[in-house]
């Protein structure tokens, strides 16, 4: 059971890497970057021959940078423990395997697993933060109807104030002129009566 998982898993890494290779420019791909064919291991030597002393064995799929071209049929590299010395060229390949691919996926599905704890951590806070700027909002919204609505009592205010006032002017102004009418009457028949009276004199 086991291994049909791990060979699912490895079956779906292998699409996603195919795709995703697919997806990329091809001017993306370092040049300089090659891997050790999958299922073998192979020996690192100090030259370019069998005949130089072996460094070391470096595993299937490891990731290696090339430092230059091939000669007898090896070619000078350094691998991912920052070792460098010469391995057939035909135990290298330009595509990442299953191996390298695996550790990809997997270190993509770390990352993705931790922004995801993150975000797990960080909802509560951002929740609540959103729940104090809505009862902000709210209160920022009372306060502003308030306002308005003493704003329009004190313009209502005004100007019933302004109207009474016009009226009392009007009001003032008539009786004013009611009174002046009135004394220019009364004078006129004052001075008409003195007159007659100074005639018959």
């Amino acid at each position: 059971m086991l291994k049909h998982c791990l060979l699912g898993l490895l079956l779906t890494a292998t699409t996603f890497m195919s795709y995703a290779q697919e997806a990329q420019p091809a001017n993306s791909t370092n040049a300089n970057t090659a891997y050790i064919i999958d299922n073998l291991y192979t020996f690192m030597r100090s030259g370019a021959s069998k005949n130089y002393r072996l460094l070391g064995s470096v595993d299937a799929g490891t990731k290696l940078t090339l430092l230059s071209n091939e000669e007898n049929g090896f070619i000078k590299i350094k691998d991912d423990k920052d070792r460098e010395g010469w391995i057939e060229t035909k135990f290298i390949t330009k595509t990442a395997g299953l191996h390298q691919q695996y550790k990809t996926l997997s270190s993509e599905m770390s990352s993705m697993q931790e922004k995801l704890r993150q975000a797990q951590i960080e909802l509560p806070q951002l929740q609540e933060q959103n729940q104090t700027l809505t009862d902000q909002n709210l209160q920022l919204s009372a306060q502003i109807t308030k306002l308005k609505t003493t704003l329009e009592q004190e313009r209502t205010q005004k100007e019933a104030a302004s109207s009474k006032e016009k009226r009392q002017l009007l009001t003032y102004g008539g009786a004013i002129a009611f009174l002046g009418l009135f004394l220019g009457i009364i004078l006129t028949i004052v001075l008409s009566r003195r007159k007659r009276y100074e005639g018959w004199a």
